[in-house]
């Protein structure tokens, strides 16, 4: 059976692309689909991979200012010839779902969420995000047909696969389809548990809004306890000018870099509602507790009170009531680790791998 992926966009590297590159272990000659690439934010190993761009890659300086060609990507990602496979595993969050497949072919969809900013987080999105005022004014108009043709879209596919059951619960939601859970994969095994902790907390995250890094600055500030920020985003200038002096901020860092610091922070700060959120399960793959907001993804990888504390409002207050009773439970980082281990990369690529056979099996039963 050929089988080809579709990935939204390969600009940055973040959860979704860690599953992409569980695919590829699976799947080391498939072709990558995708809108467009920028590989030098990417790890070395996509250099070998066989990515496909669509033309707005070729479009000069689409790089930066891709989010601006929103209305262009439907039909770049229809015009994707896909009719020499057999198989079409998409990776969505936004458009990668839409691809247009034969009654022949099988297209299972991992999805991460139904695209946020046309659905739960649309006036968000509209409101908050967007600078822009005459940007604004146009994009209600712009996101109404991309919502209408998600929802067509997501008929095209034979098999939903949510990442989490609050996903799950959002496709049902917004595109009335069924779909069948399957947690994405930690790297445990890159993580380690470290003798000794510091007393500093990490986030690591990209800065955007929704993350909500700005009310965990706020509670540091409160504290006047040590907070580590790693990550980079278009968010970054306004959050460190929030910065208290217990704040620091690192930036993008290297692997082995985030590797140490999680082993070593007194416990990791998930502020925003997250679809699954791996970073949290990175952070306990290294016997760390976490401090996260109690609502989506968080709810299913946090064990409260073994692996964590919860926070159930979205304020500094909340987290900083979070954070003192975190510091009132000991925890047991052997236990953190061994239930960090269920979700670990083999068990991602078995459960995968058995589930594609699945639908073949279905595909080929039904043709006789």
């Amino acid at each position: 059976m050929k089988i080809a992926i579709v990935h939204d966009y390969l600009n940055q590297y973040g959860g979704a692309e860690r599953v992409l590159e569980c695919f590829l272990d699976l799947f080391p000659n498939a072709p990558v689909y995708t809108i467009l690439s920028d590989l030098s934010k990417m790890p070395a190993r996509f250099g070998q991979v066989d990515i496909r761009n669509s033309y707005i890659h070729s479009i000069p300086f689409s790089k930066k200012h891709y989010k601006k060609m929103l209305s262009l990507f439907p039909t770049v990602i229809e015009q994707f010839d896909l009719r020499e496979y057999d198989v079409i595993l998409s990776s969505s969050s936004a458009f990668a779902k839409g691809v247009i497949t034969s009654p022949n072919q099988i297209h299972i969809c991992y999805c991460y969420t139904p695209m946020r900013y046309v659905w739960d987080l649309y006036h968000q999105y509209i409101q908050e995000d967007v600078k822009n005022p005459i940007f604004r004014m146009v994009l209600p108009f712009i996101l109404h047909k991309i919502r209408m043709w998600d929802l067509i879209t997501a008929q095209r596919v034979d098999h939903f696969i949510a990442d989490s059951k609050s996903i799950s619960r959002r496709i049902a939601k917004y595109y009335g389809r069924d779909s069948d859970v399957i947690y994405p994969p930690v790297s445990y095994d890159n993580f380690k548990q470290a003798e000794n902790t510091e007393e500093f907390f990490l986030i690591v995250s990209r800065m955007i809004p929704y993350k909500r890094i700005d009310i965990a600055i706020e509670a540091f500030n409160k504290l006047k306890k040590p907070l580590v920020i790693i990550g980079d985003g278009y968010d970054r200038k306004r959050l460190e000018s929030l910065a208290g002096e217990t704040i620091t901020f690192l930036g993008r860092q290297p692997d082995e870099v985030i590797i140490e610091y999680y082993s070593k922070c007194k416990g990791f700060i998930l502020a925003g509602e997250e679809d699954f959120g791996i970073t949290p399960l990175e952070a306990q793959s290294s016997g760390r507790p976490v401090i996260a907001f109690g609502t989506g993804g968080a709810l299913e990888t946090v064990v409260d009170n073994v692996t964590g504390v919860f926070f159930n409002e979205p304020t500094a207050d909340s987290i900083i009531e979070a954070v003192r009773k975190f510091e009132s439970i000991a925890f047991d980082s052997s236990a953190i680790r061994k239930h960090a281990h269920g979700f670990n990369e083999n068990r991602f690529k078995e459960e995968i791998l058995n589930y594609i056979n699945t639908a073949i099996q279905q595909k080929e039963h039904s043709h006789e």
